[in-house]
C-alpha cells in the first residue's frame, strides 16, 4: 500500500507541460518575435523555449535596425534546448542570415524535431524588410521539406511563388507551388486582403481536402505579431496532440481572441500588439503524442 502510494505521488510530480521551441527574432517593442511567441505559448499552458536569430531594434512605429546573430550560436541554442528540454514542436520564423537555414535543417535532423512550424516572416506589420531575399531562399530550399506547415500571409505568398493571389483558384495555384517544396500542409492567411472576413486557406499536401478558416474582419491598429502569434500557437497545439486542421482552428480562435479583446489597447504610438493574456491557462500537462 506504502509502495503504491509513492509511486502515485512519483507520476504526479512527474508531469510535463508542453514544450515549445521558438526560434526567431527578438522585438525590443514587445510585440511580436520571441516576445509574442513566449507570451502565445504561455498563455496556452505550454513552457516557451527559445532560439534568438537577430535582435531587432523596434517599438510600435517600426524597426530601426537588425542585427542578425551568428548562425553557429543559434544552432548551439538549439542543440542545448533539445539536449535536455526535448521540445514537442518547433516555430520557426525570421532568419536574417542566409547561411543560418542550412546548418539549422541539419541540427534539426539531428534531434529529431517534430510538429515544425514555419512562418516565412519578409517584412514587419509598419513595412520594413526583415529577411533577405537569399535568406528566403535558402529556407525555402532547407527547411521547408522538414516542416509540418508553413503559414505566409498573402503577400509573402504572393512574393514565394510569383503568383498574383486574387482569387480561391490562385490560393490553391499558390498553395500547390509551394507543397512542391516539401512541406506538409500550407496555411495562406488573408488578413491582408482589403475587405470582407478574413479567410485564411489550409492546403494539406496529398489527398486531403483544403478547409476554410473565416473570421469576422476586427477594426483595430492593434494588429503587430498576428503571425507570430497564430504560428506560436498552431506549433503548441500540435505539441499538444492536435492534428493539423483541429491545430489551425484553435490557433484561429485564441489570435481572433487576442485580437478582439486588445483592440483598444492603448501601447505606443503605431501598430500596437494583441492582447495575449486574455484568458490565460495555467501550466498543465496536455494530451500529447
Amino acid at each position: 500500500m506504502m509502495e503504491e502510494r509513492k509511486k502515485r505521488t512519483r507520476q504526479k510530480q512527474e508531469w510535463q507541460p508542453v514544450r515549445v521551441l521558438s526560434i526567431a527574432g527578438s522585438d525590443s517593442g514587445g510585440g511580436a518575435g520571441l516576445q509574442a511567441d513566449i507570451k502565445t505559448i504561455s498563455a496556452l499552458g505550454g513552457y516557451a523555449t527559445t532560439a534568438v536569430t537577430a535582435i531587432t531594434v523596434q517599438n510600435t512605429m517600426g524597426v530601426e535596425a537588425v542585427y542578425p546573430v551568428d548562425t553557429q550560436v543559434i544552432c548551439e541554442q538549439v542543440a542545448a534546448v533539445c539536449q535536455d528540454i526535448a521540445p514537442q514542436a518547433i516555430k520557426i520564423s525570421m532568419l536574417p542570415d542566409p547561411d543560418t537555414a542550412a546548418s539549422l535543417a541539419g541540427t534539426l535532423r539531428k534531434y529529431h524535431c517534430r510538429n515544425i512550424v514555419i512562418d516565412p516572416v519578409m517584412v514587419a506589420t509598419s513595412g520594413q524588410s526583415l529577411s533577405g531575399k537569399a535568406a528566403i531562399e535558402n529556407m525555402v530550399k532547407h527547411l521547408f521539406p522538414i516542416a509540418s506547415i508553413v503559414t505566409p500571409n498573402l503577400e509573402e505568398a504572393e512574393e514565394l511563388t510569383g503568383i498574383k493571389i486574387n482569387h480561391i483558384g490562385k490560393y490553391w495555384q499558390a498553395a500547390r507551388k509551394m507543397l512542391e517544396w516539401g512541406p506538409a500542409a500550407v496555411l495562406i492567411k488573408g488578413g491582408h486582403s482589403k475587405r470582407g472576413p478574413v479567410k485564411d486557406f489550409l492546403f494539406p499536401a496529398g489527398d486531403a481536402r483544403p478547409a476554410c478558416f473565416s473570421t469576422s474582419r476586427i477594426d483595430t491598429a492593434n494588429l503587430h505579431g498576428t503571425g507570430c502569434t497564430l504560428s506560436a500557437a498552431i506549433a503548441f497545439f500540435l505539441g499538444a496532440g492536435s492534428e493539423m486542421p483541429e491545430a489551425v482552428l484553435k490557433a484561429k480562435e485564441y489570435i481572433y481572441e487576442a485580437i478582439r479583446s486588445g483592440a483598444d489597447m492603448k501601447i505606443g504610438h503605431g501598430h500596437g500588439p494583441v492582447n495575449h493574456f486574455f484568458a490565460p491557462y495555467p501550466c498543465k500537462e496536455q494530451k500529447h503524442k
